[in-house]
């Protein structure tokens, strides 16, 4: 008989535990940090990883909706275990990776996945919006990712993954905050896979195109290729089982914006302002 799903087949501890899995899955139970875990993509990619047997540190400001991811996971072979805090504290950020390491075990893997996103004109941006969408976006990572690291240098192993967009490829109108700061996530991890692959730690960039969360309902346009977050959610954790460097989706949009930002300067330019129904860049 086929086995399609994840199966617990020993109970000897985790670094020992086998199971029977589905063709790409992680053979042994890790212990996986997600942040951004209260909704859109964090929150299914949470509940998908915890389905398969791994054990998903959940981290959100909202402690009710932790709780409320916790308890649709409590059926499954891996679990949810809530650790609430703003990824804008690097204090606070620190402090769970250690209690996760001390009340736990080590850390196989960090999925940095926290972001925020305001839709605005040009008229209407304000230094405040802007620096809330940079404080989330990149210095939330960095808060997560150096606390993370250093644990994953001591060990030479680890597993990063960040969450960028396609938002960061080239610029797009009432993107300024949004686009320049997943741009940014791009380039770190660009330069971290380069530096950590000789460590023995694995880097990866997620680049989502539109996914139906939260976020994205903020939007007043036709959003081509919009997928499902569960569909989404998938595709991210059968990105994470691969060793793969980029991780998209819905692969077809992407590809075609990939192809579109290819274009020269004043194509691109022009292209995108028409498209988008702009009256300026």
């Amino acid at each position: 008989m086929r086995v399609t799903g994840l199966e617990a087949i020993g109970t000897l501890g985790r670094n020992v535990k086998l199971y029977c899995l589905s063709e790409g899955q992680m053979n042994t139970q890790k212990y996986i940090w997600i942040t951004g875990a209260s909704s859109g993509i964090g929150h299914a990619t949470a509940l998908r990883l915890a389905k398969d047997g791994h054990i998903v540190f959940a981290t959100a400001r909202s402690q009710d909706k932790l709780k409320e991811l916790k308890n649709k996971s409590k059926n499954w072979t891996g679990q949810i275990i809530p650790m609430a805090g703003d990824v804008t504290d690097p204090d606070k950020m620190a402090d769970i990776v250690s209690r996760i390491e001390t009340d736990h075990g080590p850390l196989d893997m960090v999925l940095l996945n926290a972001g925020t996103y305001i839709p605005e004109k040009l008229e209407d941006i304000t230094i405040d919006s802007f620096s809330q969408q940079w404080d989330v976006n990149l210095n939330g990572v960095k808060n997560c990712l150096f606390p993370a690291l250093e644990k994953f240098l001591e060990r030479k192993k680890g597993h990063i993954a960040i969450t960028a967009s396609v938002a960061g490829f080239r610029g797009l109108p009432r993107s300024l905050a949004y686009g320049s700061s997943k741009a940014a996530l791009i380039n770190l991890a660009e330069a971290l896979y380069m530096e950590c692959k000789p460590k023995g730690i694995k880097v990866q960039v997620i680049n989502p195109g539109f996914v139906k969360t939260p976020l994205t309902d903020q939007n007043r346009f036709k959003m081509p290729m919009r997928m499902a977050v569960e569909d989404a959610a998938d595709a991210l954790v059968k990105g994470l089982y691969s060793d793969q460097f980029e991780i998209v989706f819905p692969r077809t949009f992407v590809m075609i914006k990939k192809m579109i930002d290819l274009l020269p300067n004043k194509v691109y330019l022009w292209l995108i302002q028409k498209g988008t129904e702009s009256k300026e860049i």
